[in-house]
């Protein structure tokens, strides 16, 4: 049976990918290009390329990330392709937009290093919100796609590996402060990336041991709709048994599961743990 297409979820998903390449393709033409660096991206080797190849920076950028779109499309699934199509199509769209909007545009902030910290800070944001959505922006991020899937690396990892050839390629048209920006630019680049993508995924592992044992179940199950388990622990003190409560929750209900403790058992022992990546292995 031929599966019915939701064009409201479809409008959403093609305004979100569009806003983030908005923002990227804004990154590269408004800070990255004036700070003559080469930071993680392809389009930075299209800024170098750009001095030897008699072609708009839109044009050399379309005809890499066309390349590796079909590397991609073959190696991370058909959703990952058709949306890194399109996101990469929107790309050079935007530079050349950019590039007859603000014809000859110098630097906004004046500064080589603020224009890095800029890009870095605006592209970062964007990436992440593409991979979230399993889409990318094209170019080095299907690489580190494909260095995420294959090799199990994080990807603000894969996106600094690779990008650090391509900053080191800035000592072909660059002096030595550009290219260790662009060095450095990369490494905090990935930083950054993962920070955003973990960032929206963060969860807190709160274990719990209480005299109020059946009532903190209760707000658990019923309050915070959450699931929780209970493992038998053992003082080594006084070999007193007692059971200890362990919950996963969000950023909101953590708090409301700390005002609840607050209130029911100030004197309750909580170990709070941070999280990021939850996974479920169904048996078959």
């Amino acid at each position: 049976m031929k599966q019915k297409i939701n064009y409201t979820e479809l409008l959403k998903e093609i305004v979100i990918l569009t806003g983030a390449m908005a923002v990227i393709s804004a990154a590269v033409y408004f800070f990255l290009v004036p700070s003559k660096t080469s930071v993680s991206s392809i389009s930075g080797l299209g800024i170098i390329l750009s001095n030897f190849v008699p072609l708009p920076l839109s044009a050399i950028t379309m005809i890499m990330n066309v390349m590796l779109l079909i590397i991609g499309f073959l190696t991370c699934g058909k959703e990952f392709g058709v949306k890194t199509i399109y996101t990469s199509i929107m790309l050079p769209v935007f530079l050349g937009v950019y590039e007859k909007a603000f014809p000859a545009y110098q630097s906004m902030t004046g500064s080589q290093e603020l224009d890095v910290v800029c890009y870095i800070l605006a592209a970062s944001a964007g990436c992440s919100i593409l991979f979230n959505r399993n889409a990318s922006s094209g170019g080095l991020d299907i690489v580190a796609k494909i260095m995420n899937k294959y090799l199990h690396m994080e990807l603000g990892k894969a996106i600094s590996l690779s990008g650090m050839c391509i900053a080191l390629s800035a000592a072909l048209v660059y002096d030595k402060k550009s290219v260790v920006l662009s060095v450095l630019g990369t490494y905090f680049n990935g930083l950054l990336l993962d920070h955003f993508i973990f960032g929206q995924n963060i969860k807190r592992r709160v274990c719990i041991i209480t005299k109020h044992e059946k009532e903190l179940r209760d707000f658990i199950l019923h309050n915070l709709h959450s699931g929780a388990t209970i493992y038998e622990a053992v003082g080594a003190y006084n070999m007193e048994k007692r059971n200890e409560i362990i919950t996963i929750v969000d950023k909101g209900e953590y708090q409301k599961l700390m005002d609840y403790m607050n209130h029911k058992d100030p004197e309750a022992f909580i170990t709070v743990y941070t999280v990021s990546d939850l996974r479920y292995r169904p048996k078959v």
